[in-house]
Formats: structure tokens, C-alpha cells, sequence
């Protein structure tokens, strides 16, 4: 990409399967723009914003996901925290893993009920998660209301995956329905790419399938798949959708389009997973500290002491002499003293491209461990 004037390699979009700038995608999107403009339709999804073509991408979704049905959503953000606050009274309880993305988190501070309505389990820590099930199953058990468990499938800053089949293992013994965001797992994981889910064998396990456009798809939008009865509850009980306006008809043709190429064309997630391969595997050759990722998403932890200075230091080298753009994480997100540059691969990445950015991480590394990075003598931003 150019980045105040520089090309650049780019690993901080989500675009997994290169469909932003298919030339597929794009002919489409333009036709359906051309047709349709970007107003249509003019009304909420209950009033004047319903069409065949949204009933049609909501079906094949749900078939994709092995759902019964789906609900269109405007936006994943603020669809996902809707649809938890819709699902949820004021006698049901929550229980969620702790590194749930921020969305999950938000939706669940929606609660209806009082304080203490909702317990949080050690991330992806199934022992945590059975005491704290003990606990929300007594106290809603006491009021007369049901448990929702709320997890990830695939978890977008350290790359693992939410042990979903072993969360699933658990309703024999409790009674509780299971939410799943699997925004990064969508059309990059299981079989078909469908998901996590898939991948781990577990789909008729999922009560809620949430996911958004804004990754595989490359798009605006998201969808929540589920049993029918639950989804026509939330087409009328979601506040976010229905005093919304419809998602304009480009963004609906252009993810029917764009869902057929995650179905039909598996060479795309072929081609993300060749490129994830030979980055994982060489990053941990030359010695990186990838963590424990299981999917595309790429950590890569660099260990030291370092205030924001250093850091802003390290940003300016990499992008502005080295030429790589990456997300720079750092503390709260990640202990204090550890940076994590996170790399998102995509279908369109090359392996020369891979390449290029080791080299640039090892002259980083190497920067830091004989303090370089000090505040003076690094290139600063253009």
C-alpha cells in the first residue's frame, strides 16, 4: 500500500482471502452500485428494507454455517452486543471467557440484571469455566432463568482457538446455550471454511454463530445464524436492527458474490494457509516468539524493557526504512515491557513477501537487544 507516500508491505488488514480487490468482487460491487445506488433500500428491515435479496444471503449463510437460520446485521460491532442484549433478561446469567473481544465485552455490560448477573472463566481454561458454570447454573437456577456461555472461535490477538468442542463436551452436564464469535475463523478455518466449528467437528453444538463481514468478506455487515425460533426472536428484538436502516443492496449482492467465492473457490483459503505456513514456520526458525497461535492470525512477541520512546522508535524503522506495516500492540493489551507485533496474512501475500519482513524483524530484534531504539538517531514518521 502507499503510506504517506511510501509502498509498503501491508499485514495489518483482514482481507484473509484477497476478495477487497477481486476483480470478481469488484465487478460486482460496481454493477450492484450502478443499479441499485447506495440508498436502497430506504427503510428498516420491518418496515420498507426488506428484499429477496437479503432473505437470500441470510438462507445460504445459515446453510453455510449448518444453521437452521440467519439475521443480516448492519454492523458486527454494535450487531453482536445487540443481539446478546436482546437474548438475555434480567433472570438469565453470563458467563464468558476473559479475553473475549471488546464487542462481547460491551454487549454483556447491556445485562438487564444487577451486578453479579454475569462471571468470567480463565481464557480458553475449561476447569475455570466448570466452577463458574457451578455458579451461574445455582443462581439461575434460583431465578428461574437459563446460562449463556459467550466465547471466540478463533481469538484475533493471539491467534488460538476457543476449545469449543470441549466446551460443547460440557452441556452433558450442564444446561447452558453457547454464543461463538468467529469473526477471524470465517472463511479461514474447517473444511469448507465455515469455522471453528467445523474445523473441531462441533457445529450442531453452536447455538449462535456471530460473525462479521469485515474480515473473509472484506465488507461491511454480519450475521448471527442459529435455531429459527431464535432468530425470528432476535429479527424482532434486536434495538440495533430494527431502528435501523437496511444494509444498502451493494453490500447485499456484493456478499452473495462474495460468499460464493468462499464457497466455491478453495484455492483462496489454500493459498492464505500456504502463506501462513511458511511465515509461522520461519518466524519460529529464526527464533521468534510466535505464542501458541492455531490460525492465521500471527503474533510476535519481542521480550525486553521498553517504554513508549523505544516503541515509537521501532514503528518509525519498520515502516519508514524497512517498509513494513504491522499492528504494534502494547501494554495494557500485552504485559508491560513486551511488544507484540501482530501480522495478519491474507491469499494475496507472496512467499517473497514473507521473506522481506523476517529479514526486517531480525534487524529490529537485533536493534533493540543493543538499544538503538533510544529516542534519537532512528528515522521519526514523514
Amino acid at each position: 500500500m502507499n503510506f504517506r507516500g511510501k509502498q509498503m508491505l501491508n499485514w495489518s488488514l483482514n482481507n484473509y482471502l484477497g476478495l477487497a480487490n477481486h476483480p470478481e468482487v469488484r465487478q460486482t460491487d460496481a454493477e450492484a452500485a450502478a443499479q441499485w445506488g447506495l440508498a436502497a433500500p430506504m427503510g428498516a428491515r420491518m418496515m420498507s428494507g426488506q428484499t429477496p435479496y437479503h432473505e437470500e444471503l441470510e438462507r445460504q449463510l445459515a446453510d453455510f454455517v449448518g444453521k437452521e437460520d440467519a439475521f443480516l446485521l448492519n454492523f458486527g460491532y454494535q450487531g453482536v452486543m445487540s443481539a446478546i442484549e436482546a437474548i438475555v433478561d434480567y433472570k438469565d446469567v453470563i458467563v464468558y471467557d476473559a479475553e473475549s473481544h471488546a464487542c462481547l465485552i460491551d454487549g454483556i455490560r447491556l445485562h438487564k440484571a444487577k451486578m453479579g448477573k454475569y462471571f468470567t472463566f480463565k481464557h480458553n481454561d475449561m476447569e475455570s469455566l466448570e466452577k463458574n458454570l457451578i455458579r451461574a447454573t445455582k443462581l439461575a437456577d434460583e431465578q428461574g432463568g437459563g446460562v449463556l456461555v459467550v466465547t471466540e472461535g478463533v481469538f484475533g490477538m493471539s491467534g488460538n482457538i476457543g476449545k469449543l468442542d470441549e466446551i460443547v463436551a460440557l452441556k452433558q452436564k450442564y444446561n447452558f446455550r453457547l454464543l461463538v464469535d468467529d469473526a477471524h475463523g470465517f472463511g479461514t478455518m474447517g473444511e469448507t471454511g465455515s469455522g471453528v466449528a467445523e474445523h473441531l467437528g462441533v457445529q450442531t453444538g453452536i447455538d449462535l454463530h456471530f460473525s462479521t463481514f469485515a474480515k473473509s468478506m472484506a465488507s461491511i455487515g454480519a450475521f448471527i445464524a442459529g435455531p429459527k425460533a431464535i432468530i425470528q426472536y432476535l429479527r424482532y428484538n434486536m434495538r440495533s436492527q430494527t431502528y435501523a436502516k437496511s444494509l444498502p443492496m451493494p453490500l447485499v449482492i456484493g456478499g452473495l458474490k462474495r460468499l460464493e467465492l468462499v464457497r466455491t473457490q478453495p484455492e483462496l483459503r489454500e493459498n492464505l494457509w500456504k502463506i501462513v505456513n511458511v511465515l509461522q514456520t520461519g518466524l519460529r526458525a529464526r527464533g521468534f516468539d510466535i505464542g501458541t497461535t492455531q490460525s492465521p492470525v500471527t503474533p510476535v512477541f519481542l521480550q525486553g524493557q521498553y517504554d513508549n520512546d523505544v516503541v515509537t522508535q521501532l514503528v518509525a524503522d519498520l515502516r519508514e526504512n524497512l517498509g513494513i506495516f504491522c499492528s504494534i500492540v502494547v501494554y495494557p493489551v500485552v504485559p508491560k515491557g513486551v511488544i507484540m507485533l501482530r501480522i495478519i496474512p491474507t491469499a494475496v501475500h507472496t512467499i517473497e513477501d514473507v521473506n522481506v519482513t523476517m529479514d526486517a524483524f531480525e534487524v529490529i530484534q537485533e536493534k533493540l537487544r543493543k538499544g538503538e531504539y533510544s529516542g534519537k538517531g532512528i528515522a521519526v514518521f514523514s
